[in-house]
C-alpha cells in the first residue's frame, strides 16, 4: 500500500463485489433448500432401485456443495464489505490531505514528502525564509529524508502546515497498510482449489476461514453490530435494517447473528444451521476428548433437525425445531426450541443443572425434555413453545456414588456457576420478550436441579428476569432466596415440583450435612441417606436456602410421582431426579402434565400437592 494505490482504491467497487458474492450465497442456499425439501423428497417417493439410490447420493453431494458455497460466499461478502468500510476512512483522510496541499501549492512526492515554498522573514537578515521539504511516508518512519527538527521553529509559516499534511498522509497510509494486510490474509484463506470435494476436512477448513474473517473484520463488527446493546435495542436495530443488510450480516457472520439475543428466532435458526456445519468441521479437526464429546452432541442435534423437518411433512402438529444458540466455549453451548418462540403466546425456557454439558446426554435427554414439554403444552394451547437453554457451565460431578461425595464437591455446593450464568440467561429471556409478536406474551422460567439456583440468581439481577410471568422449580436444592415472593413474579406464580425420593430436593443444610456424613461413616450410602433424611425432619432449610416445597417458602407445590427410592430400587443415587419432564407412564406423567399446564398458562389444570 502506498499513496498512489490508496488514492486509486474504490471502496464502492469492493462493496459491489460483496453484493455479488451475497447474491451467489443466496442462490446457493435457495438451490440447497429446493434439493432437500422438494427434489430429493419427490424422487424418494417416486423411484426405487440402484439408479434411484445413485441419484439420491448425487443429490446429497450437490446439496453439500451448495451448502459450502452458501457459507463461503457469505464469508467473502463479510470480508469485502469489511474492507470497503474500513479502507474508506484512511482514503478519505489521504485525499483531504492532498487537497489541502494542492490548495496551498505544495508538492507531494510519491513517498509522501511535502515541499513548500519560501515564506516569512528572517529576523536577523530581513530576508525571506527559503522553502523546503518535510518527511513523507518513508521519512516519517525514520528513513530517507527525516524531519528537520530545527525547522519546527522556522519563521516560514508554510513549514508547520507542510509537516501537518505530511503527518496526515503518513498516518493514512500506515492505517491503510494495516487494513489491507488483515483482509488480504483473510481473503487468501477463502481461496478454494478446483475440483474441491466437500467433506469433513473441508468444513474444518471453513471453520478456519470463518475465524480468519471474524478476526480481520473485528473492527467492522464492533462498529456495525450492536454487540454491547440490550436485546430490545438489538431488535430495534434489526428492524431498522434493509433486507439486504440483514442478509449480509446473517451470511457473513452466522456465529454472531445466530447467538445474538434480540434477533428474531427464525433468523437465529437459519444462521445457526450454517454455524452448526462450521462448528462440526472445527471440532472434527481437534483431537481432545472435549472436542469428541461436543462433536457427538452436535451431530445428534443436526440429525434431530433433519428428522424434525421430515416429521413436519407428514404431521403438521409436530412442533418445529429451532436452533437458537450453538457454541463450543466452556462445556459447550446449545439453545434448542420446539415451537416458534416469536409466534407462540406461551414460551418456556428451561435451565438444566448438575452434570449438564454439550454431550450425548444433553442432546438425547435435555433436548427431549424441551420437546416433551412443547408437545404436552401445545395439546393444551397450540400457541406454545418450549426451550432448553444451555448457556452456562453447570457444575460437574464424576458419577457420584453417595451423598458424602456430592456434599464434598466444592463446585456443586457453590453458587458461583449459577451467579456467573444468570446475566446470560436474563439476556436470553430479554431477547424472547423483545422478539415475540404478541403484545403480552406469557414467559415461563424453568429451573431443574442446579438450574433452579441459576433461575434464583437471575431473579436477583437488577430488574429480575425480563418478561417472566411464571417460574417453575423442579428437583431444586434451593434458589438462594428464602421466600417465593422474593423471586419477583409474585408467590402465586412460583410453582414447585419435588419428588419424595429425589435426594437433591432433600440436599441438607450445613447442619444436616454433618448428620449425613456421620450416617455415611456408620452405614455407607444408605446410612447417609437415612440419617440425612431424619435430620431433615421439621427443618425447611436446604443447602441453597429454604426448601421451595415448604410452606415457609410459600410457592405453589404441584403433584409429582414419588419416583424410585435411591439405591434401594437398584437405579442409582438419583433416579427420581431425572423424571420430572418425562410423560412416560413408568416415569412421571403427573409432573410432566403439570409443567405443561403452567407453560400453557392454564394453572387451573394443575393438580396440587401439600407442602412438606
Amino acid at each position: 500500500m502506498d499513496i498512489k494505490k490508496l488514492q486509486a482504491v474504490d471502496p464502492a467497487a469492493y462493496a459491489d463485489a460483496a453484493d455479488g458474492y451475497l447474491a451467489i450465497s443466496d442462490m446457493a442456499d435457495a438451490a440447497k433448500d429446493r434439493i432437500d425439501k422438494h427434489i430429493a423428497k419427490v424422487m424418494e417417493k417416486a423411484n426405487e432401485g440402484e439408479a434411484a439410490d445413485a441419484a439420491q447420493k448425487q443429490l446429497a453431494k450437490l446439496s453439500r456443495n451448495f451448502s459450502y458455497t452458501t457459507v463461503e460466499c457469505g464469508l467473502m461478502c463479510g470480508a469485502l464489505n469489511g474492507f470497503s468500510s474500513e479502507i474508506a476512512a484512511p482514503r478519505r483522510r489521504l485525499i483531504e490531505a492532498l487537497d489541502d496541499a494542492k490548495s496551498l501549492s505544495y508538492t507531494v512526492d510519491a513517498n509522501g514528502s511535502v515541499s513548500y515554498p519560501a515564506g516569512g522573514e528572517n529576523e536577523l537578515t530581513g530576508e525571506k525564509v527559503a522553502g523546503g521539504t518535510v518527511a513523507g511516508v518513508t521519512g516519517f518512519f525514520g528513513h530517507g529524508l527525516g524531519p528537520d527538527m530545527s525547522g519546527l521553529l522556522s519563521p516560514n509559516p508554510h513549514r508547520a502546515k507542510a509537516q501537518d499534511i505530511a503527518d496526515r498522509i503518513a498516518h493514512a497510509v500506515q492505517e491503510a497498510t494495516e487494513i489491507d494486510d488483515r483482509y488480504s490474509k483473510a481473503l487468501k484463506k477463502l481461496e478454494a482449489a478446483p475440483g474441491l470435494t466437500v467433506d469433513t476436512q473441508t468444513w474444518t477448513d471453513v471453520a478456519g476461514d470463518a475465524d480468519a474473517v471474524d478476526s480481520a473484520a473485528s473492527e467492522y463488527i464492533k462498529e456495525h453490530l450492536p454487540l454491547d446493546k440490550s436485546p430490545a435495542d438489538r431488535k430495534k436495530w434489526w428492524d431498522g435494517l434493509s433486507d439486504e443488510q440483514r442478509d449480509e450480516y446473517r451470511r457473513a457472520f452466522p456465529e454472531i447473528i445466530g447467538n445474538l439475543d434480540g434477533i428474531p428466532s427464525d433468523v437465529r435458526d437459519g444462521a445457526n444451521r450454517e454455524n452448526l456445519d462450521i462448528l462440526i468441521g472445527k471440532l472434527s479437526g481437534e483431537d481432545s476428548e472435549r472436542a469428541k464429546t461436543q462433536l457427538d452432541a452436535l451431530q445428534s442435534i443436526r440429525q434431530q433437525l433433519q428428522d424434525n423437518a421430515a416429521k413436519q411433512l407428514v404431521d403438521p402438529k409436530e412442533p418445529p425445531m429451532y436452533l437458537l444458540g450453538i457454541g463450543d466455549e466452556g462445556l459447550g453451548r446449545a439453545v434448542v426450541a420446539f415451537g416458534n418462540p416469536d409466534k407462540s403466546k406461551n414460551v418456556s425456557a428451561y435451565v438444566p443443572g448438575l452434570g449438564t454439558a454439550l454431550d450425548k446426554g444433553f442432546a438425547g435427554g435435555d433436548v427431549k425434555r424441551a420437546y416433551d414439554t412443547a408437545v404436552d403444552a401445545r395439546n393444551i394451547d397450540p400457541s406454545s413453545a418450549s426451550i432448553v437453554w444451555l448457556g452456562y457451565d453447570p457444575p460437574q460431578l464424576d458419577a457420584p456414588q453417595d451423598a458424602a461425595t456430592l456434599l464434598s464437591d466444592a463446585d456443586v455446593m457453590s453458587a458461583h456457576d449459577a451467579e456467573a450464568g444468570a446475566p446470560a440467561y436474563n439476556s436470553f429471556m430479554g431477547g424472547l420478550a423483545a422478539t415475540n409478536d404478541h403484545r403480552d406474551p406469557h414467559l415461563v422460567a424453568i429451573g431443574h436441579s442446579y438450574g433452579s439456583r441459576l433461575v434464583g440468581a437471575a431473579t436477583q439481577e437488577p430488574g429480575g428476569i425480563p418478561g417472566a410471568d411464571d417460574i417453575i422449580l423442579v428437583g431444586s436444592p434451593g434458589t438462594g432466596v428464602n421466600h417465593a415472593e422474593d423471586l419477583g413474579v409474585g408467590k402465586d406464580h412460583v410453582f414447585v415440583g419435588a419428588a419424595a425420593n429425589d435426594p437433591v430436593t432433600h440436599l441438607p443444610s450445613k447442619k444436616e450435612a454433618v448428620a449425613g456424613t456421620v450416617g455415611y461413616l456408620g452405614g455407607g450410602p444408605i446410612g447417609a441417606y437415612v440419617l440425612g433424611d431424619i435430620a431433615d425432619q421439621g427443618d425447611d432449610d436446604l443447602w441453597f436456602g429454604k426448601d421451595p416445597a415448604s410452606e415457609a417458602f410459600g410457592a405453589r407445590r404441584f403433584k409429582v410421582s414419588d419416583g424410585p427410592v435411591p439405591l434401594l430400587d437398584g437405579q442409582g443415587l438419583t433416579p427420581a431426579h431425572s423424571n420430572y419432564f418425562n410423560p412416560a407412564r413408568d416415569k412421571d406423567p403427573v409432573s410432566a402434565a403439570n409443567i405443561a399446564a403452567v407453560v400453557a398458562d392454564r394453572p387451573d389444570l394443575v393438580t396440587w400437592d401439600k407442602y412438606r
